[in-house]
C-alpha cells in the first residue's frame, strides 16, 4: 500500500474493499481538511496521529486535491460509509464484537440497537455516551475504560469529534487489552442512530458534504468550515511549491 504525504501526515492510498480485507487490528483515523488544519497546531493530536496504524482519507476534497501531487489517493473512504461496510463484512465473524463510545445522551445505545437489528445479531455488545468534557475527567475516563473492559468487545468505535477522539484513544488504548481495533469515526454514531441525516449522494460525490452539514448545523459549523479550515489551502499550496514546513518536525515537504 502506498503512502501519500499530505502536509505532516502520511495517508494510505487504499480502496474500501481492500481495506475491509486487510484491516484485522490497529488504530484507524480518518483525516479530513479540519484534521489537517488542527495537525498544524496541536502537538497532542499530532502525536496521536503518528502512532496510528491506518490513516484513511475521509474527505472527497482531500482526495481531489491529492491529484495535484506526484501520487494521489486511490479513494476517499468516509468513516460514516466505512463503518456500515465494516459491520456487514464482519457480521458472521465471531472475533468482531463492537463497543460504541460517543454522541449525545442515549444516542450510542440507539445506534447499537439499529446496527444489531440490521445484521440480525448482537454484533454491537456495548454502547455509552459520555458527558460533555468527559476527556478532562480522569475518574469518568477510568469508569469508561472499566465498562469497555467488562464488555466482550474487541473493536472500539469512538465518535466524540476531533481531536478529542484520537487523543483519547492514544491515551487509553494501553488500558484496553481486549480491543484489537480502534476507530475514531466522528459523527458515525449519530448517523447510525438516525440522529443526523447523511448528505444526499450528490453532495457526497461532489465533495460538498461539508456544505450540506453546514446548512443543517450553521451555528455549530460555520466557524470551522468558513474560517478555520480555509488555512488548509494555503498550507497545501506551500506543499506544492516545496515551501511547506512541518511545525513539529521542522522539515520541508516537497
Amino acid at each position: 500500500m502506498n503512502l501519500i504525504r499530505i502536509l505532516n501526515i502520511d495517508v494510505l492510498s487504499i480502496g474500501k474493499v481492500e481495506l475491509l480485507q486487510e484491516l484485522k487490528e490497529g488504530v484507524v483515523y480518518t483525516p479530513n481538511i479540519d484534521h489537517l488544519v488542527k495537525l498544524q497546531s496541536s502537538r497532542s493530536f499530532y502525536n496521536a496521529y503518528k502512532e496510528a496504524d491506518w490513516v484513511i482519507c475521509d474527505s472527497r476534497i482531500l482526495y481531489l486535491f491529492s491529484k495535484l501531487l506526484p501520487f494521489s489517493i486511490k479513494e476517499a473512504i468516509p468513516g460514516s460509509s466505512f463503518f456500515p461496510a465494516y459491520y456487514y463484512h464482519h457480521r458472521d465473524n465471531p472475533d468482531v464484537r463492537i463497543f460504541l463510545l460517543g454522541a449525545g445522551e442515549g444516542v450510542a445505545v440507539k445506534a447499537m440497537h439499529n446496527v444489531n437489528e440490521k445484521v440480525h445479531k448482537r454484533l454491537v455488545v456495548g454502547a455509552h455516551s459520555p458527558s460533555f468534557g468527559f476527556e478532562k475527567n480522569e475518574q469518568e475516563c477510568q469508569l469508561i475504560v472499566d465498562m469497555i473492559n467488562k464488555s466482550s468487545a474487541t473493536v472500539l468505535v469512538v465518535g466524540v469529534g476531533a481531536p478529542k477522539q484520537e487523543i483519547w484513544i492514544h491515551k487509553y488504548k494501553g488500558q484496553l487489552p481486549k480491543i484489537h481495533t480502534f476507530m475514531a469515526l466522528g459523527a458515525t454514531i449519530d448517523f447510525e442512530a438516525n440522529n443526523i441525516v447523511r448528505a444526499p449522494r450528490f453532495f457526497q460525490q461532489s465533495g460538498l458534504e461539508w456544505l450540506f452539514r453546514l446548512l443543517k448545523e450553521p451555528r455549530r459549523l460555520w466557524k470551522r468550515y468558513l474560517i478555520e479550515d480555509l488555512s488548509f489551502f494555503l498550507y497545501f499550496w506551500k506543499q506544492l511549491r516545496g515551501k511547506y514546513v512541518d511545525p513539529f518536525r521542522d522539515s520541508f515537504v516537497g
